[in-house]
């Protein structure tokens, strides 16, 4: 073999050679690639466990009962006042009054001097130094026995009864007092039924039983199904009404519970589903055209009649975790300026119902520029590969900013229209009962005590706003005379 031969086997080695090590190149990088995209999952998943952990009721919107026995410090966004600690002048304090007619009168006479021992029991009486205890009589139950006469008539020699009333049907029953505190104590204290039956017992001496005090509460329900109209009604036509929802479990099954509400007026319901279908089944935001005042929960912006604003204290806390999982300075300055808008409305006095325009507009440009800074630190991210399904994933900074962007206006309506409330939280005071009743008594076997349970609170809730008394107001559903909510007064 010449050398000419050997040069071109030299070349074709070569040429193998490197095609071969080509080949190797592209299977590394394709190896490469496939583990950076693999880290980049991974880091995903571990950021977002990350996340989970650092989530509690001060930075998110978990109720404070899951913090567990691990409860973050507090950290309030007011400023420290400058008042003392106490109630403030002006005040109306709680103390007690005496009366000018006490139903009881004790007399402790002066007998002797207690300085020279000198008998004063003929002295006359000068002035006398009063004090009074309130408490309690004692209550036993008290019975009222209801005769009908029975007569022969004289003509037709037949037997005549008196007409009993309508309320007294059977030989021995309870009346509608004890049954409206009954059903008091179980639907609005959150009293098991054998806890009720116990204190009724300590109490009065004796009790309605369990399926006595079951069935009080669905005719109380019942009784109370006019003023429910009246309270839907009135919350259709209100111009700022807040709405809500929380999970509960119906027979095994998670369901959510439903309120509309205002500063007089409270309906709740329950249902299946915790959407559009479960928002519209309480027949209020269909045909409200009000704000609807709520948080960021999608399925509301469906009722589309209504104009919404939202709550901004869910921004608050979800500001809080963006600056403490992610350091972004923007968020502080978003919480900054919400508060500085709050605390600007909050000291604007009565009769203005809104800021001056040119706070406004400073206001409405600052929001801008903050939002305009988170979005430059939080692009959109890269698009995701052909064979992957749904939308790309964001993070929460960037969920956060594209909700603020969108919805500036029902963000910001707070300062330009005073009727509108910086936050919703009387719609979250209004639910959260609902989780005291789930950890006492775990929720509810049937559909129809859950409804039960919706109805009284609703008239209960609703009563106390308008300053009824609570147990007067339940009397008047059990004997035929709900209270009914008075007509809400116009801004």
């Amino acid at each position: 073999m010449n050398r000419e031969q050997l040069n071109q086997l030299d070349k074709a080695n070569l040429i193998e050679l490197i095609l071969l090590l080509q080949d190797q190149f592209v299977e590394q990088q394709g190896l490469i690639t496939a583990l950076q995209q693999q880290a980049s999952e991974q880091q995903e998943q571990i950021q977002d466990l990350r996340n989970q952990l650092a989530r509690d009721s001060h930075n998110s919107s978990k109720p404070p009962s899951s913090d567990g026995l691990k409860k973050p410090a507090p950290k309030s966004l007011r400023p420290k006042g400058q008042r003392p600690l106490g109630g403030q002048p002006g005040h109306k304090g709680g103390t007690l009054k005496m009366v000018s007619e006490p139903e009881h009168e004790v007399v402790y006479e002066a007998t002797l001097c207690p300085h020279c021992e000198t008998e004063l029991q003929e002295m006359a009486v000068i002035e006398y130094e009063r004090r009074q205890v309130f408490d309690l009589p004692p209550t036993p139950i008290t019975v009222t026995e209801h005769q009908a006469e029975i007569k022969k008539c004289p003509n037709c020699h037949q037997k005549v009864k008196g007409s009993f009333p309508p309320e007294v049907t059977q030989p021995t029953q309870y009346g509608p007092r004890i049954l409206a505190q009954a059903s008091y104590l179980n639907n609005y204290h959150f009293i098991p039924l054998e806890r009720t039956e116990e204190a009724l017992t300590d109490l009065y001496g004796q009790s309605p039983t369990q399926a006595v005090i079951l069935a009080a509460s669905q005719r109380m329900a019942a009784g109370t199904q006019d003023c429910l109209v009246r309270i839907q009604e009135q919350l259709r036509a209100a111009s700022v009404a807040h709405f809500d929802e929380s999970g509960l479990r119906v027979a095994g099954k998670t369901h959510w519970l439903h309120v509309a509400s205002t500063s007089t007026l409270t309906h709740f319901h329950v249902h299946r589903r915790r959407g559009q279908e479960g928002m519209a089944a309480g027949e209020i935001l269909p045909a409200f055209q009000g704000q609807a005042m709520h948080d960021h929960w999608a399925s509301y912006l469906t009722f589309s009649q209504s104009q919404h604003c939202f709550c901004n204290a869910h921004h608050l806390r979800e500001l809080i975790y963006i600056q403490e999982q992610y350091e972004q300075s923007w968020a502080a300055e978003m919480i900054q300026l919400l508060c500085d808008i709050y605390q600007e409305v909050e000291a604007t006095p009565s009769p203005a119902m809104s800021l001056p325009t040119d706070r406004v507009d400073f206001y409405c440009a600052e929001y801008d520029r903050i939002v305009s800074d988170g979005l430059a630190a939080n692009p959109p991210p890269v698009e995701p590969p052909p064979k992957r399904r749904g939308r790309t994933k964001q993070t929460k900074p960037k969920n956060l900013l594209d909700r603020l962007q969108t919805h500036k206006a029902g963000v910001l309506l707070f300062m330009s229209d005073f009727r509108v409330p910086f936050d919703n939280n009387l719609a979250e005071r209004d639910v959260r009962m609902i989780k005291v009743k789930q950890k006492v008594s775990g929720g509810f076997r049937t559909q129809k005590g859950a409804d039960t349970f919706a109805a009284i609170r609703s008239y209960i809730s609703t009563a106390r706003k308008q300053g009824h008394n609570v147990m007067d107001a339940i009397y008047g559903a059990f004997v035929g005379r709900p209270f009914m909510p008075a007509e809400p007064v116009a801004w």
